[in-house]
């Protein structure tokens, strides 16, 4: 099996940006409206700069893209819809629980009768 196949710069990006709670509840504020920078930085009680940080790599990743209007950076839900990474979450689901069955048989099977 070629491993270079199973990783690639848009799965690492999009888990990276994902790794961190703020930038998860950022994509779950913005499943709900779209919103300012602004308002982001008053409802996770950060500096704009600390959020501004966390919006551009979402941006990176293709998670949300902004807009700026006057002197309003608005910011609403990328165009990515993680089915790369949904994929990925799948296949590995799937390898895990071949490997829990295949255990489970060697148990059953190596299980001593009561005697």
């Amino acid at each position: 099996m070629n491993h270079m196949v199973q990783y690639s710069p848009g799965l690492d990006t999009a888990f990276a940006a994902l790794s961190d709670a703020t930038r998860r509840g950022i994509l779950e504020r913005l499943g709900r409206e779209d919103t300012s920078i602004s308002d982001l930085a008053q409802t996770f009680e950060m500096t704009l700069t600390g959020i501004k940080k966390h919006v551009q790599i979402l941006e990176r990743a293709g998670l949300l893209t902004t807009e700026k209007v006057g002197r309003v950076r608005t910011c609403r839900l990328g165009p990515r819809r993680l089915e790369d990474e949904t994929e990925w979450i799948s296949r590995y689901r799937q390898m895990v629980e071949a490997r829990l069955d295949r255990l489970g048989a060697f148990l059953e099977n190596t299980k001593e009768e009561p005697s």
